[in-house]
């Protein structure tokens, strides 16, 4: 009787497990799909700008910022009636050499002579806020710009929508930007870079960063 009752325990105890790993599993891969499907939108709605200064010394990234500001300005001449990210990267991948151009030209016109690399592609970036929006980390394509050694500091913004020239000591995001960014995403992906102060969506924008950070999920190119 006593082996008996320790087998039907036993049983019950590995069926138990089996349901937790299972529930688990399920879990898992719900939240995994979840996080696909809202990072694939954002990345399917964003082009992004990466400028890499030559070192952290002041002068370097001073010059990061001239750089970066002279192109934003020609991408938004260049750009100003593009509707979606696909036209935003023709008209940048067709005029990239005037992209190096002009920072080549804004870096001897600074006094250096460094070199300068253009690519556009799809890159991985970490969690960035804009104003009051908030982009999770992940893969995202953008126009990268490496000035010299490209051993300092980052900036990153968004050239389509532009978030570019918000103002980001006051955390405000204009609504021309925001109305172009929610026409480009589903009602979910906007809501996650957009509430801020709900706590389920912090909870899935926590949940987003989680999986991109583990390498957990294959929104990329």
């Amino acid at each position: 009787m006593k082996k008996i009752l320790n087998f039907i325990k036993n049983t019950k105890l590995k069926t138990a497990i089996i349901l937790i790993f299972l529930l688990s599993l399920y879990i898992f891969v719900s939240a995994h799909s979840y996080v696909n499907a809202v990072s694939t939108n954002l990345s399917n709605a964003v082009f992004r700008l990466h400028v890499i200064a030559n070192s952290n010394s002041d002068k370097d990234q001073e010059l990061k910022l001239k750089v970066r500001d002279n192109l934003l300005k020609y991408m938004n001449t260049i750009s100003s009636n593009c509707s979606t990210k696909e036209e935003a990267i023709k008209i940048a991948t067709e005029h990239q050499n005037d992209f190096k151009k002009i920072a080549e030209q804004t870096i001897l016109e600074n006094g250096f002579n460094y070199s300068v690399k253009i690519n556009i592609n799809n890159f991985y970036f970490p969690t960035k806020n804009y104003g009051d929006i908030s982009l999770p980390a992940g893969y995202y394509d953008a126009l990268r710009v490496e000035i010299g050694e490209a051993k300092g500091k980052n900036w990153w913004c968004v050239m389509f929508p532009s978030l570019c020239f918000i103002d980001v000591s006051s955390g405000i995001v204009n609504d021309e930007a925001k109305e172009n960014l929610e026409n480009n995403l589903d009602k979910e992906s906007y809501n996650i870079i957009s509430d801020t102060h709900n706590s389920e969506i912090k909870f899935k924008f926590k949940l987003i960063e989680f999986f991109a950070e583990k390498g957990l999920f294959t929104a990329n190119k």
